[in-house]
């Protein structure tokens, strides 16, 4: 990955690896710029003009030249999911140079991969690829069979296990964002206290994701859809009252530290396995068996698909809509109410 590094002058420079000299040697071409995102945009668009020499261009480089054109395009969370996949799959190419590489090296990578990683990390991954070779060398078409998706069928706990777990614990808040509302953990972690209104609606629109153990903030959600708005419960809202207003954001732990305790809960309480993002899995399915209809559990969710319906927004806070949120907000309620 092409990062720039700054120098005692103040400058910022990126040393982007350009291929090997005749003997062998590593060879690197420089560039300087007084931020760091003009030195990396400025590697980023001489990787593209290199496009016509994909011989002094190796798999990675590309890869690399792909996701910075995109840095300030894609949703944060998109990005982080192609800088990890850079750094950790498809490994036994990305030093080949892309005048080398056939579909036969391809195959033969995704062979080893499949032993090793999901069908889904799979396709991910070959998608990322397909994407960056087709920028710098548009004539040449992957034609690669990949592993058969996967149904899996989850076995979760059900919601009322889930709240008696966290109640009174330091995750309390994240949890029921994810069970109740159907946050993701970005936009849990992107929330803030100024978010919420008086009247009790969370706007949701910020997002932290965290790459290479750093933290990035951004005014965008995953999706067009997922910047939404929702009619926080008085439960979750006393909770936020409750929180620590120390920080501007709600909840101040990291996605890691809120991942672990959640799965240390689960395994101490010897509940079925589930990750957090499960949660939203769970909220899908509540709505589901209340009879939620799908324009109002994809608005509320932040789901986008093929068949979203247009418009869905000018029925946000109707009084059809109120309705749902009390049904919902009823049906948690009670299990929080038996619980005491």
């Amino acid at each position: 990955m092409a990062n720039a590094k700054k120098l005692p002058s103040g400058n910022w420079r990126v040393n982007l690896y350009i291929g090997k000299d005749d003997n062998g040697k590593r060879k690197y071409k420089s560039f300087t710029a007084e931020t760091k995102k003009e030195a990396e945009f400025l590697a980023a668009t001489y990787n593209l003009k290199r496009k016509e020499k994909p011989k002094d261009i190796t798999v990675g480089d590309a890869i690399d030249g792909y996701i910075q054109s995109k840095e300030n395009v894609l949703s944060p969370s998109t990005i982080g999911g192609y800088k990890n996949i850079r750094k950790n799959r498809l490994q036994g190419i990305m030093d080949i140079p892309l005048n080398r590489l056939n579909n036969i090296i391809i195959q033969k990578e995704i062979n080893a991969e499949s032993a090793r990683l999901s069908p889904k990390s799979i396709r991910d991954a070959h998608g990322l690829l397909s994407a960056a070779v087709s920028m710098y060398m548009p004539d040449f078409t992957i034609r690669t069979t990949l592993p058969a998706k996967e149904h899996k069928i989850k076995d979760l706990p059900t919601p009322e296990q889930i709240i008696e777990i966290v109640t009174g614990t330091d995750i309390e808040i994240p949890v029921m964002l994810a069970l109740w509302l159907g946050l993701r953990m970005s936009e849990i972690r992107g929330l803030r206290f100024t978010d919420i209104s008086e009247d009790g609606i969370i706007t949701i629109q910020n997002t932290i994701i965290t790459v290479n153990n750093k933290f990035i903030e951004k005014s965008q959600t995953k999706t067009y859809n997922s910047t939404r708005q929702i009619k926080a419960p008085n439960y979750i809202i006393t909770l936020i009252q409750n929180a620590n207003h120390k920080s501007e954001h709600i909840v101040t732990l990291s996605g890691q530290a809120i991942y672990k305790r959640f799965k240390r809960l689960i395994a101490k309480y010897d509940l079925k396995d589930m990750t957090f993002h499960d949660l939203r899995h769970l909220n899908a399915s509540i709505m589901l068996a209340l009879g939620i209809p799908d324009k109002y559990a994809m608005e509320r969710g932040g789901w986008s698909t093929n068949v979203t319906l247009k418009n869905i927004y000018q029925h946000t806070f109707s009084e059809e809509r109120k309705i749902i949120d009390n049904k919902i907000d009823n049906y948690f309620s009670e299990l929080i109410l038996k619980d005491k």
